[in-house]
């Protein structure tokens, strides 16, 4: 870990004053007690990949909130909640700063951003609804791009197409060279291709550094688009 780091968060360990039992959920995940056992040191540029339920999205969900950002997305200011889903590992969790790094960041959470835009609507500062799924999702990066500091995004591929998946990696490439932190959780393999960011593959065996053409996201599909009918004669 470097001590003279400036990203807003160098690194995430387990909070001395509120441990966690590790037989409660999410502890049980095994990517979640290797942080609470060892801690993760973060990089400016982070990119979680793993299959559905490992616990990515736990992971991100909770540096979010433990940064102080909504739940729900948005940045500190953002007040509106709908119903929690979130874990408490957040409440276990210690972030350790960089000097003088920023306190600011934006939290977009994929699955609540429809909540969101409904309440920056209610505001009167959005008119995000009026877009299609993948504008509001880009507009909304967009928008914010003047915010310096911690962005995190839990599978935003979910709004976009490919060239969607390209105009954000575009525009997070711009927001880390103006001095922004980026943490991704994501199962598409163009947004894993983040260039320069540190690779961590998400399961069973808990978090894996790992390059991009050894990721089983990216093996698996390209062998499926070499060949589709391999794949899909199983499900006749």
């Amino acid at each position: 870990m470097d001590t003279f780091s400036t990203l807003p968060v160098r690194r995430i360990e387990e909070h001395r004053l509120a441990p966690m039992e590790r037989e409660n959920w999410p502890a049980t995940l095994a990517p979640v007690r290797q942080v609470l056992d060892d801690g993760w040191d973060l990089s400016p540029l982070t990119v979680l990949v793993g299959d559905n339920g490992v616990g990515k999205s736990t992971l991100v969900e909770a540096l979010a909130i433990a940064f102080g950002l909504n739940p729900e997305g948005g940045t500190h200011s953002a007040t509106h909640r709908t119903r929690a889903t979130e874990s408490e590992l957040h409440d276990h969790l210690q972030i350790v700063r960089g000097a003088g790094a920023s306190k600011r960041g934006v939290f977009l959470r994929a699955e609540t951003m429809h909540g969101h835009f409904s309440y920056l609507e209610s505001i009167g500062s959005s008119g995000l609804h009026a877009r299609s799924h993948g504008e509001a999702f880009l507009d909304y990066v967009t928008e914010r791009s003047r915010i310096s500091g911690l962005w995190v995004l839990d599978e935003p591929e979910s709004a976009l197409s490919f060239s969607g998946c390209l105009a954000l990696i575009g525009a997070l490439r711009d927001l880390r060279a103006e001095g922004s932190q980026v943490v991704l959780s994501t199962h598409s393999p163009v947004l894993a291709a983040l260039p320069g960011a540190q690779i961590f593959e998400v399961g069973e065996w808990g978090l894996r550094r790992c390059d991009y053409d050894d990721l089983e996201l990216v093996r698996n599909q390209r062998s499926f688009l070499e060949a589709p009918d391999r794949y899909l004669r199983h499900l006749e």
